[in-house]
Parts: C-alpha cells; sequence; structure tokens
C-alpha cells in the first residue's frame, strides 16, 4: 500500500494515481521487504486460459470462473478462512450474551413504545454489524495484498482492520441506525408498505455493496463511502450481482450434493453394522461440512468483491484473474 500526497489516503501500490482526489504524484511507497524463503517458494496465482477469438460467456458461466479462480487465491491462503471463522464465532458470542440478557430482563415481548427494547434492538445491530465488518475489513486488507503480489498473514489482516477503526465505528453507526430505522418504518405498514420498505433496504444493500473495500482502501467517512461505493456499484453492477448469485449458487450446490453424499453413506454404512452410532457421527460430519462450506463461500465472495473493487476504482482487474476479467469485469 502506498499513500497519496494529496489526501493522504491509501491506494494499492500498484494504482496510477490516488483513487479518492485524482492525483497523480504520489508518495513512493516504502520498499518491499525481502520475503521469507517459505513466502519465496508459494506461487502466485495461476491465470485462467483464454477464451478462443470471439468467444464471450455469459454471466452466469463469467460468474462461475470468478468462483474458480477465487477458490485458487483462497487456495493460496488458506488462513483467510480465520477471518469469516472469528467473525461467525464472535457473532454467536454477541447474539447469546443479548439473549441472555433480553430473557433476564424480561424484554422477550416488545411492547409498543417500550423504548428500552429499541435501544436493545440498536446496540445488538451495532455489535454484531462491527464484528462483521471487522473481520470482512481484514480479509480485504488480506485479499488486497496478496493480489499486489504479497504473502498476507491474519495479523497482516487485523492490523489492517484495527488501523480503521474510526472508519468501520462510523460506518457501522450509519448503518445500525439505518437499519433499525427500516425495521421501525416496516412494523408500521401494512403487507404493501412493507414491500415497498423491503426494496428500499434492498436498494440501500447494493448501493452499499462497496463499503468494505472503500473503507479498507480510501478510509473515507460514512456518508462519503456510501456516495462512493454507490458510484462504484453504478459500474460493475452486472458483474458484482452475477458474481455474488454465481457464488452462492455453486457453493450452495456443492453443500446440498456434499449433505446428501454424506447423509446417504452414514445411513447405508448404519443399515450395514446395524451400528447408530455411525448416524450420529454422519449428523457431526454434515454440521461441519455445513460450516467449513459458508466459511469458504464467505471467503470467496470476499475475494471477487476486492477484485471487482480494483477494478472498478482503477479500470484494471487483479492479475489473479487474468483470462477471465476482459469478460467477467467488462461490459455486456
Amino acid at each position: 500500500m502506498k499513500r497519496c500526497a494529496n489526501c493522504k489516503s491509501l491506494m494499492p501500490a500498484d494504482a496510477p494515481k490516488c483513487i479518492k482526489c485524482g492525483f497523480t504524484s504520489v508518495t513512493p511507497s516504502a520498499p518491499p521487504r525481502s520475503p521469507s524463503p517459505a513466502q519465496a517458494a508459494r506461487p502466485a496465482v495461476a491465470p485462467l486460459p483464454s477464451f478462443a477469438p470471439g468467444e464471450r460467456p455469459g454471466r452466469i458461466r463469467s460468474a462461475w470462473l470468478l468462483a474458480k479462480q477465487s477458490w485458487r487465491v483462497l487456495m493460496l491462503d488458506k488462513q483467510l478462512l480465520v477471518f469469516p471463522l472469528l467473525s461467525g464465532i464472535a457473532c454467536l458470542l454477541v447474539l447469546a450474551s443479548f439473549a441472555a440478557g433480553v430473557i433476564a430482563a424480561g424484554h422477550l415481548q416488545a411492547e409498543e413504545g417500550d423504548t428500552t427494547a429499541w435501544v436493545l434492538a440498536f446496540i445488538y445491530y451495532f455489535v454484531n454489524y462491527f464484528v462483521i465488518v471487522f473481520f470482512n475489513s481484514a480479509l480485504v486488507a488480506c485479499a488486497m495484498v496478496r493480489f499486489q503480489g504479497g504473502s498476507p498473514t491474519v495479523g497482516d489482516g487485523l492490523r489492517a482492520a484495527s488501523a480503521r477503526l474510526p472508519q468501520i465505528l462510523a460506518w457501522v453507526l450509519l448503518a445500525s441506525t439505518v437499519g433499525l430505522v427500516l425495521r421501525a418504518i416496516m412494523e408500521r405498514f401494512e403487507f404493501i408498505g412493507r414491500i415497498v420498505i423491503g426494496l428500499i433496504g434492498a436498494a440501500w444493500t447494493i448501493a452499499t455493496y462497496f463499503i468494505v473495500p472503500v473503507l479498507v482502501v480510501e478510509k473515507l467517512g460514512p456518508f462519503d463511502a456510501v456516495k462512493r461505493s454507490a458510484e462504484l456499484m453504478k459500474q460493475t453492477w452486472g458483474e458484482s450481482l452475477a458474481s455474488h448469485v454465481g457464488i452462492g449458487a455453486a457453493t450452495g450446490l456443492i453443500t446440498f450434493l456434499g449433505v446428501l453424499l454424506i447423509g446417504v453413506a452414514s445411513v447405508a454404512l448404519a443399515m450395514a453394522t446395524s451400528n447408530m452410532g455411525v448416524l450420529l457421527a454422519g449428523g457431526v460430519a454434515i454440521v461441519a461440512f455445513m460450516v467449513l462450506a459458508a466459511l469458504v463461500s464467505s471467503a470467496l465472495t470476499t475475494i471477487v468483491l476486492s477484485a471487482l473493487y480494483l477494478f472498478a476504482a482503477q479500470k484494471k482487474a487483479p492479475q489473479a484473474f487474468d483470462g477471465v476479467a476482459q469478460f467477467a469485469f467488462a461490459p455486456k
């Protein structure tokens, strides 16, 4: 990463100009550290083969190729799975602590006008969303390092996310407020009104799709970050939505097939051995497989998000996505 001499914002080291203010004369980045022998031996991300002349895959195939290449990136840095794992564990702890507090305080049935219930809901939104954004920021920072040819570590990601705590906290405060306001408004409307508010919430989600990379790279305030994210989304809306849906569909299909295979094998083995303990072991294996699939899906989505951000901000896809970028990242 390097810092702009004009606005002092951070950007990838190979950016030709400042992503935030457009300033072209930037201070040189610090000389890279010499890699350790283990890091030097690590291979670069193998690019996908180029398509035949005139061949243009559709969005569905492009999304699949993006997922495949993201998987290659993840296989070089398997430790990146730690971030969604830590995020999931932390979210469960937050949920358990708030549930215990709500039960102890007797606020299971929130009545209309119950200020305490709304305050508790806001605090839960804030803490839970902070956990998600913090660890996603760490994962995005590591993806940026990998795209620049580096070998990121878990510590690198956590330090990068910690360095952006002011931006993360400001954004989480805004997002929690918007989420709670939309929920409060939705509860006051009938069916049609709830659909309208739901559409507004969906539009908000789409507009803030690039929020985490913007926070990590450009270190903007919450309102500027929303504006910047919406601008980037306009440039890559088709690619962003297709990649998100494509990765979800791919991991969902693989999860279904894996669960089906484990389930059938467990039942068959239990019947053959007359041992019901095999079914219990199969159930544990299914849960573990589903958790692993969820972690992988989250990591792949964040890797593609980081690549799309660089493409939208710099008009240049990371080298790791050579061979598919000219189709997957190009307007159709």
